[in-house]
């Protein structure tokens, strides 16, 4: 079963390790359709019909195409999504020697599966910071991606942990996390021998860094499985494949050319709240809508009429049936794999899907002649959230949650179908065109 557009995802998550490296991706795409970069330190000139991106920090980014019909009666079509997975996080001062072995110290960032990130093959990738003078804002900023694997968390044999299959592994944070490097070099302090090797990978000197963030990430690539290929096997599908989908809706011939405004807003920070200057519950999008708006002469209560007149397809992916755990799901809600984009329904408002966004939403999809399905969480379990309610709250415009069905969410390396990704890009970019 030939299936290019998964193809296509996984090879754009091979290539994006990081947030940062997302935000890269996603921007030589758009630049490759003539969208042009803006800053937002400068005045923005807009027109109708032109196509622009903004980058905020590095790591979460926007694209849009300026709308050719009436601003305020077409209004704006927004997907959303998030750039950053759960995992680990190197610390500053990260490297230390136990015995012979140097190991990097970690944070727990979201939350992951962290008994999956043990015994593969493991690597660094994010940004590093470095000094380019003596003024505190002479800085650099230099993306890093170490392609091969550089460090691992080995598992304990059986013969010592004896009750793990019983029992299941269980990682103490602090002691256990902790991924080996290397064996100490005679004469070089493991701090000196993490600096140079990081050093070396982006061309400067040690002691010009400053700083970094730095992302472990699985370096095994992206594969299909199945007898017939039906399924897709990778790190980082939750949500890079929301990514992935809305930008390849985005840049549709016919979404070129839209009435309305149409734009794809992917956050960082979702996996940790949304909470900071570039995540969803931050400003970003608002500021840019804000600064679309006055391009085209909109008075205030315009731009109110604008969003009233607007709607966001919030995606983000899905908690697919499996059959091995039956317990964990709703019977009469439960979602298969390659059975179509999911609509993501909570009466707790979890997910923004009211009944009029998920009818919307089922007539986009039977106009792409696409099937849809509908979750609901299992009443006695918490539901987990989106992006889409902090945004829907602060600029007041309907919105639908969605999302593809997947196995194995925040684990080291996730499931989902190949079918299914054809299909969600059908239903964007038929939301797009319309």
């Amino acid at each position: 079963m030939s299936q290019p557009q998964a193809q296509m995802l996984l090879n754009f998550i091979d290539n994006s390790p990081s947030p940062w490296h997302v935000a890269i991706s996603i921007a030589k795409e758009l630049e490759i359709q003539d969208f042009q970069c803006l800053d937002e330190r400068d005045a923005w000139k807009l027109e109708a019909g032109g196509r622009y991106y903004v980058v905020r920090d590095g790591s979460s980014i926007i694209g849009f195409v300026v709308g050719n019909g009436d601003p305020i009666q077409q209004g704006f079509r927004m997907i959303g999504a998030h750039t950053d997975s759960p995992g680990l996080r190197v610390k500053p001062y990260a490297p230390y020697t136990k015995g012979p072995m140097v190991r990097l110290g970690v944070e727990v960032y979201g939350g992951p599966i962290l008994a999956t990130f043990t015994d593969r093959d493991l690597s660094l990738a994010g940004r590093v910071v470095v000094k380019t003078g003596k003024a505190p804002t002479d800085i650099e900023t230099k993306l890093i991606h170490f392609e091969k694997p550089l460090v691992r968390i080995p598992n304990l044999p059986i013969h010592i942990n004896r009750d793990v299959n019983e029992r299941g592994l269980k990682l103490e944070r602090q002691e256990q996390l902790p991924m080996m490097l290397s064996v100490l070099q005679e004469g070089l302090p493991a701090q000196r021998q993490f600096r140079a090797l990081i050093a070396d990978k982006i061309g400067v000197e040690a002691n010009t860094i400053l700083s970094w963030e730095l992302q472990v990430f699985d370096t095994q690539p992206g594969g299909f499985f199945g007898p017939d290929e039906q399924f897709i096997a990778n790190g980082q599908l939750d949500n890079l494949a929301s990514c992935h989908a809305g930008l390849y809706a985005l840049l549709d011939e016919v979404a070129l050319h839209p009435k309305s405004t149409n734009l794809i807003a992917f956050f960082d920070h979702e996996e940790v709240g949304s909470q900071s200057s570039k995540g969803a519950g931050g400003s970003f999008l608002a500021d840019v809508l804000e600064r679309i708006n006055l391009a085209m002469n909109l008075e205030r209560e315009d731009q109110k009429r604008a969003y009233a007149n607007s709607f966001l397809l919030s995606a983000d992916m899905a908690h697919a049936y499996h059959p091995n755990y039956k317990k964990f799901y709703d019977e009469e809600h439960k979602v298969i794999i390659n059975g179509g984009p999911v609509i993501k329904i909570n009466a707790n408002q979890r997910y923004t899907s009211d009944s009029v966004s998920e009818a919307i939403f089922i007539q986009l999809c039977e106009q792409a002649q696409v099937p849809y399905q509908k979750y609901v969480h299992r009443t006695n379990l918490p539901c987990g959230s989106t992006i889409g309610p902090q945004i829907a709250a602060q600029l007041g415009v309907r919105s639908v949650d969605v999302g593809n069905p997947m196995w194995s969410m925040h684990s080291a390396r996730e499931s989902a179908g190949s079918q299914d990704h054809d299909y969600m890009i059908r239903v964007m970019t038929g939301f797009f065109s319309a």
